[in-house]
């Protein structure tokens, strides 16, 4: 059981780091930096704080607390990044340091503790908490991407009125146990998670 809890959450880690890799494909530089309101974060600045998040989070994941001495959080909301090159290059930092940890951890690793700020988790505890932390923020870079390109945005996942085809075309496979992001990833891009 531990070892498919492990591969599924790197599938799931896979597939919401393709939503944002599928979204700034859609977007300029300019769409990066475009801020709704004076309380809103734009993309650019939701990219730092989650590259930031990883990094301190997934550094040392098993010996060193989960916020390191060295993360200047409030930064990540006031300092952000200025061209898409930059953008791009500290959200593949991030998801590098996630996954090089997660695939480094061994089934007898989820019971562990780790701390984050102090707080105890056990490593199953904490993985959970990171993967409903980025799939919040990837969600509101995508929404921001359907702000920003309305009409033009591309779909990332079934298009409005296109449910019923949707699920007719599900409906008339056979039953088979795999997991949702394999069908997603590959209909969509040709991507497989697992590899």
């Amino acid at each position: 059981m531990e070892r498919e809890f492990l591969a599924s959450c790197l599938k799931l880690f896979n597939y919401y780091k393709s939503l944002g890799d599928k979204t700034f494909l859609q977007l300029s530089e300019q769409d990066l930096l475009f801020t709704p309101n004076s309380y809103s974060n734009n993309i650019a600045i939701i990219v730092r704080h989650l590259s930031g998040n990883m990094k301190s989070r997934w550094t040392n994941f098993l010996t060193e607390d989960g916020e390191k001495n060295w993360r200047e959080r409030e930064k990540e909301f006031s300092d952000p990044f200025k061209t898409k090159i930059e953008i791009l290059k500290d959200w593949e930092a991030g998801w590098d340091c996630l996954f090089k940890t997660l695939n480094s951890l061994k089934p007898e690793d989820l019971s562990k503790t780790i701390y984050i700020r102090n707080q105890g988790h056990s490593v199953m505890d904490a993985i959970l908490r990171q993967l409903a932390h980025y799939s919040s923020h990837v969600g509101q870079i995508i929404y921001l991407g359907t702000v920003i390109k309305g009409e033009d945005w591309q779909s990332l996942s079934i298009p409005k009125g296109q449910s019923d085809s949707f699920n007719a075309a599900h409906f008339s496979k056979a039953k088979e146990n795999k997991h949702f992001t394999e069908d997603f990833i590959s209909e969509k891009s040709g991507d497989d998670p697992s590899k």
